[in-house]
């Protein structure tokens, strides 16, 4: 088996990690990305998301509006100040649907979120 594999056995499992992944999200899918990232992150990646709101989302306008209110129904009924709360943001929906990719109530992965910025626009000087 010599020459088949120039890499040794070991030496896939060793990662250097980038200080900071800046990953743009324009014409990303959201799903798909935040499946990505959310396994950077559990790895111990730093990563950065800009421009959330021109992401993606598969599936007509109306099937993700209808699914987007169902969630907006779900309320506390005698103080709804107390939650379950919903952002409406395009950045905090990412950061709640790569929570959602993790067990999050863990420590390992409350660290992983800490990991994570997520920004909503990009400032261009």
């Amino acid at each position: 088996h010599e020459g088949v594999c120039s890499v040794s056995r070991t030496s896939r499992f060793v990662r250097m990690f980038e200080n900071t992944v800046v990953v743009d999200c324009r014409g990303h899918l959201l799903g798909r990305l935040c499946s990505i990232i959310a396994k950077e992150l559990m790895s111990g990646q730093r990563v950065v998301l800009v421009r959330c709101e021109e992401m993606n989302i598969s599936g007509s306008f109306i099937r993700n509006k209808l699914l987007f209110m169902s969630i907006l129904k779900k309320k506390n009924n005698t103080n709804p100040a107390r939650g379950p709360y919903h952002f409406r943001s395009p950045s905090r929906m990412v950061w709640r649907t790569i929570r959602a990719m993790m067990q999050h109530k863990t420590a390992r992965c409350q660290a992983a979120l800490e990991r994570l910025k997520v920004i909503f626009f990009l400032h261009t000087r």
